[in-house]
């Protein structure tokens, strides 16, 4: 769907890095909104329009050799004690690796802003703070993902808070950008990790694509054929339709599976 608005998208995200948005604080407002939903959600809005569309498992990698990264949040759950923290629960996967894990995010800070070429009737803003989540120790391979986070949104007519998709054709479009390291309980080890909603923040040695995330061919073996096939990239390597199946498997519905990373 994307690649069909690439003209359009090319335009408007030229015309968006140029412009510079003076933006207010939100921080005091936000404690009045559960958003615990940004992270959540299996759909969304485009566009500001009717279209939806369903939202893809974000993506990621870990380690310097840019290894297959997946991750799902199961709940987001807000601190009825603190309307700025959300109590997160989830599973990673790497390989064939799944552990649980538990932990929160914090938000620090939150701004809006309006941008006069673009969507002027709406109020958008972004959200960004810190994460810690604890993967369960009794499984193996496992460790603490901490760091930092940004999330985007936007406030409609009626003042309800969405997930913002408003620029989804852009080809610079991302949301729920995480980045960190993940440290090992054992041995102390530390990973760079980091995801994201279509796009993964600091990954330009890894992403060499213009419309959308695209897998440069040196890190393919690292768990990132599957995806380039159900994507287009080598149809010929593998059957498209067992690849997009696969893609869309809901892993963190299986049974846990421990293997060292």
């Amino acid at each position: 769907m994307r690649q069909i608005f690439t003209i359009v998208g090319l335009l408007i995200s030229g015309l968006v890095c140029a412009q510079q948005p003076k933006t207010t604080n939100f921080i005091a407002e936000l404690t009045k909104y559960d958003i615990s939903h940004l992270w959540t959600l299996n759909k969304f809005q485009v566009e500001n329009d009717t279209t939806i569309v369903e939202r893809k498992e974000p993506l990621g990698y870990i380690g310097d050799n840019y290894q297959r990264f997946y991750i799902h949040f199961c709940s987001a759950i807000q601190n009825p004690k603190n309307k700025l923290e959300y109590f997160i629960c989830g599973k990673t996967r790497v390989r064939n690796n799944i552990c649980n894990f538990q932990g929160k995010l914090i938000i620090k800070e939150a701004k809006i802003y309006k941008t006069e070429d673009y969507f002027p009737e709406l109020t958008q803003g972004s959200v960004l703070g810190t994460y810690e989540f604890f993967e369960d120790a009794k499984q193996k391979g496992t460790g603490i993902l901490s760091g930092t986070f940004s999330t985007d949104f936007y406030l409609d007519e009626k003042g309800q808070l969405k997930y913002n998709a408003l620029l989804f054709v852009a080809d610079t479009f991302s949301n729920n950008l995480f980045e960190g390291i993940w440290s090992n309980y054992m041995s102390k080890e530390t990973k760079k990790c980091n995801w994201g909603d279509y796009r993964i923040p600091d990954s330009n040695e890894l992403d060499g694509g213009t419309c959308e995330f695209m897998v440069k061919s040196k890190y393919a073996t690292n768990g990132w054929i599957g995806y380039m096939i159900a994507n287009g990239a080598s149809p010929d390597r593998m059957d498209i339709i067992s690849a997009q199946k696969e893609e869309n498997r809901k892993w963190w519905l299986e049974d846990d599976k421990t293997m060292n990373r």
